[in-house]
């Protein structure tokens, strides 16, 4: 018998991705390679069916760009019951909706704040003031937060804005760093090292492990970057300083 191919309308989560070990206790569900909102949609999609499905010995789900991490209870679950459940979830349509919630990053650009906005500028063939535009002009989506607690890996930047990250990393980066680097932007919520280009700098806080949650940014939110000067930038850091700033969300969000 000639098996009978899938109707293009399969949303099945099994037609749309594969599954691959990663050890004893998780497993990921990749939906493709890439930076594509499409396939971002889907990871989340799929994270929120399998909570909703409350899977017994699903202990957590973690989306990345294009694949989602399935950790479970071995002495509850196997993988092979859970991936037999997953396969027959329906995804639907990938539907990349506007985020339902959009923050608004005051942003110092350029000199002490961004010492590589000037390079950034050369490299494209833009002056610093079309790179700020372009920049600031475009919305992000929270793609995943990861190597350092709240740092959150925002994209897409402007194609003429993509370039490589630095040749030689900085030892230190200081906190609320704006950068970018290949397709993405993002802000060093620590001071760490990094080789990420620094174009500008926000005073705001993006990870507080007292707070509930404890990151600023959750995944598909909505990020736009607003340039301001060096006065209301010390204003702000001001008031982050007494606990008095509550950070902005664009209006009708």
């Amino acid at each position: 018998m000639v098996a009978t191919p899938p109707a293009p309308d399969d949303n099945r989560l099994g037609r749309l991705a594969r599954f691959l070990s990663v050890g004893d206790t998780a497993f990921a569900i990749e939906f493709g390679t890439g930076i594509d909102p499409v396939l971002n949609a889907r990871v989340h999609r799929a994270a929120a069916l399998i909570r909703e499905a409350a899977l017994p010995g699903v202990t957590e789900t973690v989306p990345s760009f294009r694949s989602l991490l399935v950790q479970y209870d071995p002495l509850v679950t196997s993988a092979a019951a859970l991936q037999h459940t997953m396969d027959g979830l329906d995804l639907g349509e990938a539907v990349v909706s506007a985020p339902e919630r959009v923050w608004v990053i005051p942003t110092l650009y350029g000199g002490a704040a961004g010492p590589d906005l000037d390079d950034v500028a050369s490299a494209t063939g833009l002056s610093p003031a079309e790179v700020i535009a372009r920049h600031a002009g475009t919305l992000y989506r929270v793609y995943v937060q990861g190597f350092l607690p709240g740092f959150a890996y925002l994209g897409v930047l402007p194609p003429e804005l993509e370039l490589p990250r630095l040749a030689t990393p900085r030892v230190r980066v200081p906190p609320g760093s704006v950068a970018i680097a290949q397709r993405m932007t993002g802000v060093y919520p620590v001071e760490s090292p990094g080789g990420w280009r620094l174009i500008g700098n926000t005073p705001l806080r993006f990870f507080d492990h007292a707070a509930t949650p404890p990151t600023l940014f959750a995944p598909g939110d909505g990020v736009r970057f607003r340039p301001v000067a060096a006065e209301e930038h010390a204003a702000i850091a001001e008031a982050v300083a007494r606990g008095t700033y509550r950070p902005e969300q664009e209006v009708g969000r």
